[in-house]
């Protein structure tokens, strides 16, 4: 049986931050991994730790203990100059604000991140990219003259013209209506099963979870359940009685 290596794998991991006299503890030794060509959403209460995982995960904080392994790198030996390095090449990013530039074109913001890593633009891929995501022949227009559907579709659009190991999506659907964030989860979906790409979605919402392989709940910074093949009302129920913890 052939053996692959996790895109990404969390150790006992901890983080933890003060709050005046008060030490919260955001991550309390979380233990994960994440396969290419697998859909996890990750979920609980706020203040759960979920956005602080997808953080550490994707080296954009550092973890006070505990491993973290991104496309083979162990993350706490990386000094920030080759850490940046390991996020241009391996990771896209999807958020809940889109994070596009309105001065530049859809293109141009596809473009952004090769061009900050130093790597000559692929505009051919750029465009088929955008045409994947329903956005063909609108590489030209701004930000401004779109949806917030088709904006967050450029986002993605960006994240995917890297092509990376795993996108991070932090609540991706979040400022959307329900048929353009059907839209875009069908879309990360399509990144899993085309492209192999790994995608770890921090989501508030069961019907956005049950798009994805797995689900994670956290709680108090620990996991306490790891679901495979979610459905809306596993989830809806599992978050209840989580909430009534």
């Amino acid at each position: 049986m052939m053996i692959t290596t996790p895109v990404v794998e969390l150790a006992d991991v901890r983080r933890t931050y003060r709050s005046g006299d008060t030490t919260i503890s955001a991550l309390d030794g979380v233990s994960l991994s994440f396969a290419a060509a697998t859909f996890t959403a990750v979920m609980g209460p706020s203040g759960s730790g979920k956005s602080t995982l997808l953080q550490c995960a994707a080296g954009l904080d550092r973890a006070d203990g505990g491993r973290i392994a991104l496309a083979g790198q162990d993350l706490g030996r990386l000094r920030e100059p080759k850490l940046t390095v390991v996020r241009r090449r391996h990771v896209g990013f999807v958020f809940q604000a889109y994070n596009l530039i309105d001065a530049l074109t859809v293109e141009q913001n596809v473009l952004l991140p090769q061009r900050l890593a130093g790597v000559r633009p692929d505009r051919a891929w750029a465009r088929q990219v955008l045409s994947e995501v329903g956005l063909g022949g609108r590489g030209s227009a701004r930000p401004g003259q779109l949806s917030g559907g088709q904006r967050q579709r450029v986002a993605l659009a960006r994240a995917l013209a890297g092509r990376p190991a795993v996108i991070f999506a932090d609540e991706p659907t979040g400022a959307l209506d329900i048929q353009s964030g059907r839209e875009v989860l069908a879309l990360l979906r399509r990144a899993v099963d085309e492209f192999a790409t790994a995608v770890i979605m921090v989501t508030h919402d069961p019907a956005a979870a049950a798009w994805a392989d797995r689900a994670v709940i956290l709680a108090d910074g620990r996991i306490v359940r790891d679901l495979d093949a979610p459905t809306a009302e596993l989830v809806a129920k599992e978050m209840t009685a989580v909430t009534k913890r």
